[in-house]
């Protein structure tokens, strides 16, 4: 295991701050401002990829990919945050803060709990260590610069576009 910059780990802490802080936003809050604006829904399915039939298996097929994707970065951040720990431990880290999230979307009546989320956000996580994994056996100690532009990128790109969602439906 290679050395990080302490200036390079700062970035990689204030990147991910920004990042989690776009997952709440997105998985509790839906993107919403005004909280009172927000749709009350308590509900929960335990049944692994079970849909409502009216929605249409294109809807689902796409949820499913978004809720892998969005969960990578965490994978690709727990990874270098803990080097240490072991494989099984970082799944499980990823494991127990989606489970979290879809917890707090029941008890608070946030949205809809799903085990499908939970395995998909999962699966993001596990894909977000492979990816680290690999990116630090081609890069090693530039893999962190790597992660931090890519994300730094991404979340300008993802706040300018909210920011322009937002004013034009103000």
């Amino acid at each position: 295991m290679f050395e990080v910059s302490k200036k390079q780990k700062n970035m990689a802490f204030i990147v991910f701050g920004v990042y989690f802080f776009l997952l709440i936003w997105l998985i509790l809050f839906k993107f919403q401002i005004d909280i009172s604006k927000m749709d009350t829904i308590r509900s929960i399915n335990v049944i692994p990829f079970h849909y409502a039939n009216e929605i249409g298996m294109n809807f689902h097929f796409k949820e499913i990919i978004y809720n892998v994707l969005v969960f990578v970065p965490l994978g690709v951040y727990i990874h270098f945050f803990k080097p240490r720990w072991t494989f099984i431990l970082k799944m499980l880290f990823g494991l127990c803060i989606s489970f979290i999230f879809e917890s707090f979307q029941y008890i608070f009546a946030m949205g809809a709990s799903d085990i499908t989320d939970i395995i998909d956000n999962t699966l993001g996580g596990i894909l977000g260590i492979l990816l680290a994994k690999i990116l630090e056996k081609i890069y090693k100690e530039k893999s962190i610069t790597i992660v931090n532009v890519i994300g730094l990128i991404i979340e300008v790109t993802a706040l300018a576009m909210i920011t322009v969602l937002f004013i034009t439906n103000a």
